[in-house]
């Protein structure tokens, strides 16, 4: 979603772009009627009733018994191919790290399932799993052989061109398996690039232990063909002030997006700048507690599954086709959003989505619980805008969808 910037990925989108083959970069973001009128707060009485999860992390993470394979079947698993201590740069408190790991595939496969395996569950925050076709593995490989130590910084993105978004994790979101026969195309010669978000908030900033975080992977042989999956991104912009109790340096807009080039690169305020283009047509921000992007459908396909994600202080997000229609339909509402809760939703019916469709997401923030949450306190406060960082905040729906045409695996 960008003019010409190259597409971004997920939690750390540079430009938080669409899928290119769905939606076009037209958005529409205002303020939500609904917003309350005391600008940048849930009341405070709102305390963190149905909240619990806003610590961040509930502690070792243990995953799920896997599910049975099912037919043509395999499980595949790895992991970093050594330990890393993630330092985090610019005086900030996150390190976005991406690493090269290679699934052995001597002929083409579908990835139908995966369960990301963190190893130290207080500093990674999320991991989003790109997969390299073999004409790009030579310069991811080489990007990680000129790197210092493991892997490569990767703020924004994988930081190669050619990755293509076949998992993510975040708290609760566990392995997820589709009923219908669809998966992401795995090419011969394929690797995965894991890019994970290591959060230091606890330690200051200062190294936390280190890392060596897996995947557990459900691959096909291959033989059979799927409909192939895509993960379309519909991401809008945050505009959350400081509260009427809060004040500092940080609570001017212009500051706060400086501080956020400082601790990430310039490509951060660009996403912001990009998302105000293209979700506010350029128009003056306007500071509130609820934010909603429209991106119109370029391509026709069907979603099956649905997933959203925001940071510390969030408090609801909606995602929604066709709103204010005869066709409305919600497809992922979360009233009290959990960190700790990020699952994958599979639609209890597949969505067909036309060209000229709608989606809408919408976001809700609560500025308040900075001062209520342990991760947080010691922190200044700021006027929020969308960052990488795990103090700063996102607003991303997502659909796992094939498109109506589609490459072949």
């Amino acid at each position: 979603m960008e003019h010409a910037v190259r597409p971004a990925r997920w939690l750390g989108g540079a430009v938080v772009a669409l899928a290119a083959v769905f939606l076009i970069a037209s958005c529409s973001a205002r303020e939500h009627p609904a917003a309350s009128s005391t600008v940048g707060a849930v009341a405070p009485s709102a305390a963190l009733g149905g909240h619990s999860g806003h610590s961040g992390h509930s502690g070792p993470f243990t995953p799920p018994p896997a599910a049975p394979l099912r037919a043509s079947e395999r499980f595949v698993t790895l992991k970093l191919p050594e330990p890393y201590t993630p330092k985090a740069p610019s005086g900030g408190t996150d390190e976005y790290r991406c690493f090269l790991v290679d699934p052995g595939l001597t002929s083409r496969a579908f990835l139908t399932g995966s369960q990301f395996l963190p190893q130290n569950t207080a500093i990674v925050h999320h991991a989003i799993i790109f997969r390299v076709g073999p004409e790009d593995a030579k310069a991811a490989g080489d990007l990680d052989a000129r790197t210092p130590g493991e892997g490569w910084t990767c703020f924004g993105d994988a930081g190669i061109d050619g990755g293509t978004w076949v998992g993510h994790w975040a708290p609760g979101a566990n392995e997820t398996l589709l009923t219908q026969k669809v998966g992401y195309p795995m090419p011969a010669g394929s690797r995965l690039i894991f890019q994970v978000h290591y959060n230091l908030l606890a330690t200051g900033g200062k190294p936390g232990g280190s890392d060596q975080s897996g995947i557990r992977l459900r691959l096909t042989d291959g033989k059979t063909d799927l409909a192939p999956l895509v993960t379309a991104q519909l991401p809008a912009p945050i505009e959350l002030p400081c509260t009427a109790e809060e004040s500092g340096a940080l609570c001017d807009r212009e500051a706060a997006i400086r501080d956020l080039s400082h601790r990430f690169g310039e490509q951060a305020a660009q996403t912001v700048k990009q998302l105000n283009g293209l979700c506010d047509q350029g128009k003056t921000p306007v500071p509130s507690a609820t934010h909603h992007c429209d991106l119109p459908a370029k391509g026709g396909g069907t979603i099956y599954a649905v997933a959203g994600h925001m940071h510390l202080l969030g408090r609801s997000i909606k995602l929604e086709l066709n709103p204010g229609t005869p066709e409305a339909r919600t497809l992922l509402d979360i009233p009290e959003y959990n960190f700790d809760d990020q699952a994958i939703h599979p639609l209890a019916k597949p969505v067909v989505v036309k060209a000229g469709d709608t989606f809408r997401v919408t976001c809700t923030y609560d500025a308040g619980l900075r001062k209520l949450l342990p991760a947080l306190h010691g922190l200044p406060p700021r006027y929020v805008v969308w960052g990488e960082g795990t103090s700063d905040e996102m607003c991303l729906g997502l659909a796992v969808m094939s498109p109506a045409t589609a490459p072949a695996a």
